[in-house]
Formats: C-alpha cells, structure tokens, sequence
C-alpha cells in the first residue's frame, strides 16, 4: 500500500512544481478575475493528469505490478486517482461557474474587457478557435463523467451494468483530452508542465482507446472450455475446473488471479485455486457473491467456453522468514488452496519449505470442502485451524475446544480448531511464534484491517503483513 500512497503523492507534487514553475504565482498581483483563471489551469491540470495515469492503469500493465505490489493494488491506485479527479473535476466546475453565477445574480460586477491583442502564431490562432468548442463539449463531458464516476462508486450498482457504463468514461476522457490540450495556457508550451501533460494525456488516450476497441489483455487471453463443475452447496461456492490449450497459457504462481468470462458474458476476477502443473487446466472456486456469481450454478454447463485473461497478482507468498501464516477470510482461502497444491507436488527436503498454520475463518462451512482442505493440508505439510462463526469459542491458549465438528454433527477433525471468530489474541495463542512469522491474508477488507491493527498493537512488524485487496471495485 505504501508504493502506491507513494506514486499517488508524486503524481500531484510533480505536477504542482511543474506548474508553479510555468505560473510563478508569487511574481504576480491578483484580482478575483485573474485568481479565477489561474486555479482553473491548476485544477484542470490535475484533474487530467489524474485522469490520464487512472487510464493507463486501466490498461492492466503487468511491467509495473512488481513494483506497485499487484494489480490488486493497482486497481486500488486507480480508484483513488479516479475519485481524486472527480472531486478536482467539481473544484475546477465550480471556479468557472461560481463566478458566473455572482455575476448574474447582480453579486458581482463583470469585468471591463479591453480590445484584445492581435495574435500573429498560426498555432495559437488555431487554438484560440478551438477554444469555444472544446469548453462547451468539455462541460458536458464534465456532468457525463460526474453521472458515470458516482455509479462506479456505488456498491448496489450491479457489476454487469457498472461494466457497461464504466467504459463509457473513456469516451468522457477523450472529448476532456481535447478539453484540456486546447485550454493550457499557451504560454505553458514554452515551459515542461504542458508537456509532461502531454505524455500523460497521450497515454491515457491510449488506455482509452484499447477500453473503447476491448483490447485490454487481449494477448493474455486463452480459450477454453469448462470440464467440470462442482457445487458445494454449503457454503454456496461453485468449483470450475476450465481446459485451456497448453500453449495459450504460459503458467501461473499460486496467489495470482484472473479474469474469466463465460459465454460471451462480461469477465470478472477470479483467483486461481489450483496449481500449474503444465496441463493446461485452471481451477476456480466462485463464490455466490452477486447476480452474475449467483446464476452460474443454474447456467453454467460443462462444455461451456470459457475465456480467462492473466494471470496476474504478486501474491506469492515469498518470504525470508522460517514460518508463515496464512489467513483466508471466507473464499479468501482460494489462493492458499493453491498454494497448498503447489507445496505438495514440490520435492522439498524437510526444513526447506516454511512451516505454516493456516486459519480459514466462514461463516457457512461445507463438509465436502472442508474435507478437501483438509485433504490439501495433509498433503502440504500444512497445519489446518478451521473457525466457523457462532460456534465454539476459540480458548485463549489456542487449542482447539468441544468434540464435535461443526461439519454436520460429525466428529471434529485432528488439528482442526472451532471457533466463534478469529482475532489477532486468538491467533498470536494459536501460534505462539507469531513474531517471526511472515503473514498472508486473503478475504474481507474490514477483517483484514481489524487483524492487521490488532497484531500490530502487540508489536507485530507490518512489513510481513502482506493482504490481497479483496474488493477490487
């Protein structure tokens, strides 16, 4: 999170020093008028350039995963810049027309305007005839784009229609490049500030146009078709097993995620819950979350096309440390199940692979899946805390407690642990090396959160805190 804090901040501090340097407000005597003017270049400034890199990041660039720490995160990024230009987008909206409305309210006098200068450069001619059309499509760009924003940020908005819309904004950002490369101030072009804008603008364009034509991924796409299905009405989780031709998918690491689209539906990120064994074959297990994850158990059909788009997603599970615990919050735990089929078919010697306790926390637990958890775990060496919400308490040492399962009345399993929630006290219990663990969490962010604080307060180093961002919308 902190990288992308970091590339968010420098964003807006470069372009503010670039733009004071064209500006030097300082050197200059101010009427409202003239201060109208220029917090309109300002503020049109960043809202653009916020605009642009949330479309370039749009474009799903693997080159600057590593670096942002995982699409997730870059998804997260473009989701701050996107709400970041729409509020500089109302700041902006508001410096122009507030100061008309004062005028025709009779609140303020209009300004006396002098004959203007004759403009000799050809160039600035074809701007200054540029300059009326390109405000007056760009303010309703501008209410478009506000309309399409706000829908992106509401969580009742249905995925399939959010979708839809949410791809219209490339066309909002487009008639707004216009906008804004015609209203920079001409004087700007002799300055770096315009065309830092410039490269930024052209690629956002560019994201913009590979959103427009769909070519986002398209070389990171494999046809396939669905081989199995598997419903696990417990916990209303439907497994995918999808075959793809081997050599339109080059591999994956367990923890990284996809898109996949059924059909000719829309794609929606799903992680990958099986290892790469160089077959061919991607399994997924998909929650009942929404409408479009909902249906499928009724319309989902073995034979069925499946496209998947990736992999993507540095959730690795790379770390110096001896031991490591996982976390997986609901269907969270998709990522460690691959993970755990991963460690079973390695050929490493006792002591080489990293201890780990995983702790899977749900609220409605299935018999068959559990059962394959614990197939897994078995397996891969990994030692298995199941916690099922309104059961049992987990006890303050960590053992496990009661003698039945919450599977069905059935015994509770070896190394399995029954309880009502987990939190940071419960698992530091569990796991009395807790300190010198590195830990993974895959699920709700509110969960993830309240764990990483509450480790933290008792001197947990947060470096080792690696979180996949659950909600990527």
């Amino acid at each position: 999170m902190k990288k992308i804090k970091y590339l968010y901040w420098v964003l807006f501090v470069v372009l503010t020093v670039l733009w004071l340097h064209a500006e030097q407000p300082w050197a200059q005597h101010y009427t409202l008028f003239e201060l109208r003017a220029t917090s309109l270049d300002y503020t049109g400034i960043l809202a653009i350039g916020a605009m642009s890199l949330a479309m370039m990041l749009a474009l799903r660039p693997v080159t600057v995963e590593p670096f942002l720490g995982g699409l997730d995160k870059s998804y997260r990024l473009h989701k701050w810049l996107g709400v970041s230009a729409l509020v500089l987008s109302v700041v902006h909206w508001l410096w122009h027309d507030a100061v008309v409305w004062l005028i025709d309210s009779g609140l303020l006098a209009r300004p006396e305007r002098g004959p203007r200068p004759l403009i000799e450069d050809p160039v600035q001619q074809v701007f200054m005839m540029l300059r009326k059309p390109a405000e007056a499509v760009g303010e309703w760009a501008f209410y478009v784009g506000v309309v399409l924003m706000l829908l992106a940020l509401i969580k009742w908005f249905p995925y399939r229609y959010f979708f839809k819309t949410h791809r219209l904004i490339a066309i909002v950002y487009l008639i707004l490049a216009f906008h804004s490369v015609v209203l920079i101030k001409y004087s700007h072009w002799q300055t770096p500030v315009a065309w830092v804008m410039l490269l930024l603008i052209i690629g956002g364009t560019v994201g913009a146009v590979f959103s427009l034509t769909r070519r986002i991924g398209h070389q990171r796409r494999a046809l396939g078709v669905v081989e199995a299905l598997t419903h696990h009405t417990g916990n209303q989780v439907l497994k995918v097993d999808i075959q793809l031709p081997q050599d339109r998918w080059e591999g994956h690491d367990a923890g990284q995620f996809a898109f996949v689209s059924f059909t000719e539906g829309e794609a929606h990120p799903f992680t990958i819950s099986s290892a790469w064994k160089n077959d061919g074959r991607l399994a997924f297990h998909i929650k009942e979350l929404g409408d479009h994850t909902a249906r499928l158990p009724a319309t989902l059909k073995v034979g069925d096309r499946a496209t998947v788009e990736g992999p993507y997603g540095c959730f690795r599970f790379e770390s110096d440390r001896p031991r490591q615990i996982w976390v997986g919050g609901g269907i969270g735990i998709t990522p460690f199940m691959a993970r755990m089929e991963e460690r079973a078919g390695q050929d490493a010697r006792p002591g080489e692979a990293p201890q780990v306790d995983l702790f899977y926390s749900t609220k409605n637990a299935d018999e068959a899946f559990v059962a394959n958890l614990q197939r897994l775990a078995e397996r891969a060496g990994v030692k298995l805390h199941i916690i099922v919400a309104g059961r049992d308490a987990l006890p303050a040492d960590g053992s496990p407690q009661g003698e039945d399962s919450p599977l069905g009345g059935q015994r509770r399993p070896e190394g399995a642990s029954v309880g009502a929630r987990l939190d940071a006290e419960g698992l530091c219990a569990t796991v009395p090396e807790w300190k010198e663990t590195s830990l993974w969490f895959c699920g709700p962010a509110g969960f993830g959160h309240a764990l990483r604080q509450g480790l933290a307060r008792r001197g947990f180093d947060t470096r080792h805190f690696h979180q996949e961002l659950f909600d990527m919308r």
